[in-house]
């Protein structure tokens, strides 16, 4: 082999990386907090939002446990011999369900945090673009003997911890109303949310730490979701339409497509996935309630120079029909809920224009991403818009666009009985069947050399490219070093990956990935929600739809459909096919439980649909409890006090607004108009409007300012309108906790005047 040069940017990269292990082993075993002790849940700056001035109008793996122990459950562990709420009265003769819907709050920080989802370094939020919302759905007989539970989540994806702290809450206030076999959480997947709210070490380091703050908001959104939903039931009708969406996707990883067998591929008309599943859902006098889409797209059209936190292109469809159902109301509020769940999405992009060498415009559409010059950072897929933020909202309008479509169309009822089954399994050691006589096993986890090479929706790390069968001497060696050698057992198991971090192996101060993995399915009549604790690829959810389908027809349950639910319960990175595995591109150096991965949960989910359809679910075994960690690393995003440059206080303006402004075609709008009729000033726009962007600049020795954005459209009504700010500032007087005071500011008013006779693009700046 030629021995191995590096460029002086290589050398200083190495440099950093082996500082930086040092750094982050030694703080992972030294700084821990105590989850218990939750913080104070206003944060800066606020999340929480000002007041408002006018209120608009009205199984089949092992038990082996962790090697690490947890110290205790979750926060609220007991369970209420009866509930604490009162259950609603529910009317049972009709023919339906029960249905309750309820969206809340779950936005956390918007700043002194890292984004989640491309785990880059200096990733920080930085101030909002959106709200997050987490989006609860109960569906119960009419006896309400049983009920499901679906939320959808503006999050990357659904943590252990998360879960189970959701769970211990609900069986506090509701008993055994809501448990872990009926209770779905989804992640929608989006990659511009807070991260933080993990307990396996690799997430915790990916996250930079461990935030009580925002998981918190987390979870308490999560919680106040489902209580709205429970107390708003009432008798009504689900209806089910499915329809094929195009233009918005692509398969960013289309030569491993490619290694899954020709006669398979042939019965599709696409390497990916475009069908779309909706319920529409309606009370008995026709009102409507709300509506769930599944559809495979990665929510990656923000891309990872985004400091905003936001839901992206399915948090811009949700945006859009919840605007559309709840007129006259801000975003956010309203009765009407409507969900853009994740689905098969590990191998769609929504850069719909492709990979792309930046430097040079050719195509880098190849089996490794790379360009000839520049290599694999120079490798980008390309949005349909001139910016991410146009691309989120042509992707986010056409996935709108078909739900509108199919829900105005839907009239094929959802009728039959509702059912759930769930298992915790030990993914690490699973025995799989390939047919009668032959066996293998899945594996302890472990990341390959093409994890760190990112993908075209956001490069990894210089010296990586995807498709690396082969590992590197010099960084197998400083591995070694600096965490110890992985075994041959793991190295061999999960061949033809090499192994760059075996993360089943390393277990301080906590395990580096879960063991013990949630697998569920709940059942709306004809319809089959499978809650999958990752990302399958394209041709994986097919296989496991397919199988699911034939295990529920095998007893007696004819024609059912079947979907896939991503990112739930548990995060457990991608799963892709036996022969994509060989590929080892990024989704199967990130299949961590090895190459049989797919068959492992193929063969446990159909355990559970077997159950269902032979009413045998009691008979499951619940499986070895998931741990509950108890300290966890503190953030290491310093927050320090807050000061106002000199000769200033909070809450001075520094650029005041124009006198006057033109409205045209194509622009946007402020947030406050005054209505002379009843001398008050009328709401018109808040955080979570697509129109408005709030830049938070963190300054050095605690001096920042705020940019507010509102984007004037040509739907604006002329009149006298006003920014509002409501903003936190950190103080902390010797020897005493830091706290935080709340300050606002109102800049001159301005006046908003419509011509016709030219075409600009305007925004206000605060």
């Amino acid at each position: 082999m030629a021995k191995r040069t590096f460029s002086s940017f290589e050398i200083f990269l190495i440099f950093l990386l082996v500082i930086t292990t040092g750094i982050t082993v030694a703080l992972l075993s030294l700084l821990f907090i105590t989850s218990g002790t939750i913080e104070n849940h206003t944060g800066f700056p606020s999340t929480q939002g000002p007041p408002a001035t006018q209120s608009p109008p009205a199984t089949q793996g092992s038990a082996a446990p962790q090697n690490s122990t947890p110290s205790r459950g979750p926060t609220t562990t007991q369970a209420s011999p009866t509930p604490s709420t009162p259950e609603p009265t529910l009317f049972q003769n009709f023919s339906g369900y029960h249905i309750g819907v309820g969206r809340a709050d779950c936005t956390g920080q918007v700043s002194d945090i890292n984004l989640m989802g491309y785990a880059k370094t200096g990733q920080y939020a930085r101030g909002i673009l959106t709200r997050l919302y987490s989006r609860a759905f109960i569906m119960a007989e009419p006896d309400g003997s049983n009920r499901i539970v679906f939320v959808s989540i503006d999050i990357g994806m659904v943590s252990q911890r998360l879960r189970l702290e959701v769970l211990s809450r609900l069986q506090n206030k509701y008993g055994s109303l809501y448990r872990r076999d009926n209770v779905i959480l989804s992640g929608t997947h989006t990659h511009s949310g807070p991260a933080g709210y993990f307990q396996y070490t690799t997430f915790v380091i990916a996250s930079e730490g461990f935030s009580n703050r925002t998981f918190e908001y987390m979870v308490t959104g999560i919680v106040e979701s489902i209580e709205i939903a429970h107390k708003n039931m009432k008798p009504g009708k689900i209806f089910i339409n499915k329809g094929t969406v195009d233009g918005a996707q692509i398969n960013r990883s289309p030569t491993s497509y490619l290694w899954n067998p020709q006669s398979e591929r042939a019965r599709y008309s696409s390497n990916t996935d475009k069908e779309m599943v909706l319920l529409k859902m309606v009370d008995l006098n026709g009102e409507e309630l709300g509506l769930i889409s599944w559809f495979a797209i990665h929510p990656v059209s923000m891309k990872n120079t985004n400091h905003l936190v936001n839901s992206d292109n399915v948090g811009y469809a949700s945006y859009l029909f919840e605007q559309e159902k709840n007129k006259g109301y801000l975003p956010g509020e309203g009765p009407y809920v409507a969900a853009f769940a994740s689905s098969n999405l590990g191998d769609v992009s929504p850069n719909v224009l492709g990979p792309q060498c930046t430097n040079t415009g050719e195509s880098c559409d190849n089996a490794n991403s790379s360009c000839p010059i520049g290599g694999p950072s120079m490798c980008v897929a390309m949005g349909p818009g001139q910016d991410m933020f146009e691309s989120t909202q042509i992707i986010g309008r056409i996935i709108y666009d078909k739900a509108k479509e199919l829900y105005e169309s839907a009239s094929q009822e959802v009728t039959g009985p509702l059912a759930s089954a769930h298992q915790w399994v030990n993914m690490t050691d699973v025995t799989v069947w390939l047919n009668s006589t032959h066996t293998v096993k899945t594996c302890k986890p472990a990341l390959g050399y093409s994890f760190a090479a990112g993908t075209i929706d956001g490069f990894g790390t210089v010296s990586f490219t995807q498709g690396m069968t082969e590992g590197d001497s010099f960084w197998d060696t400083l591995r070694d070093q600096v965490l110890g050698k992985p075994s041959e057992e793991i190295k061999e198991c999960h061949k033809p990956k090499p192994v760059l971090l075996q993360t089943g192996e390393l277990l301080n101060p906590h395990p580096w990935h879960p063991d013990i993995v949630d697998v569920q399915i709940v059942t709306l009549g004809f319809l089959a929600i499978t809650a999958i604790p990752g990302e399958f690829t394209t041709m994986s959810g097919r296989r496991l739809r397919q199988a699911v389908r034939e295990e529920f027809e095998a007893y007696g349950m004819l024609n059912m459909t079947v979907v896939i639910s991503g990112l739930c319960n548990v995060y457990t990175h991608y799963i892709t096919t036996y022969e994509e595995y060989q590929a080892q591109r990024y989704e199967a150096a990130s299949t961590i439980y090895g190459p049989h991965t797919l068959s492992a949960y193929i063969q446990l989910f159909r355990v559970l649909a077997k159950a269902i359809a032979t009413d045998t679910v009691a008979n499951l075994s619940s499986g070895p409890k998931p741990p509950f960690f108890e300290e966890l690393m503190s953030p290491l995003i310093p927050n320090i006090v807050d000061r106002a440059p000199e000769g200033t206080t909070f809450g001075d303006v520094l650029l005041p607004a124009n006198t006057i402004y033109r409205v045209t075609h194509q622009t946007f709008l402020t947030v406050e108009k005054y209505e002379a009729t009843s001398a008050t000033w009328q709401i018109m726009h808040n955080d979570a409007s697509w129109e408005t962007r709030f830049y938070w600049h963190k300054g050095s020795l605690g001096l920042s300012n705020a940019t507010i954005q509102w984007h004037i459209p040509d739907t604006a009504q002329p009149g006298t309108y006003r920014i509002k700010y409501f903003g936190h500032s950190r103080k902390q007087d010797l020897l005493k906790p830091a706290v935080l005071l709340s300050f606002e500011s109102t800049p001159s008013v301005f006046e908003v005047q419509v011509t016709w006779f030219k075409k600009e693009r305007n925004q206000q700046v605060l």
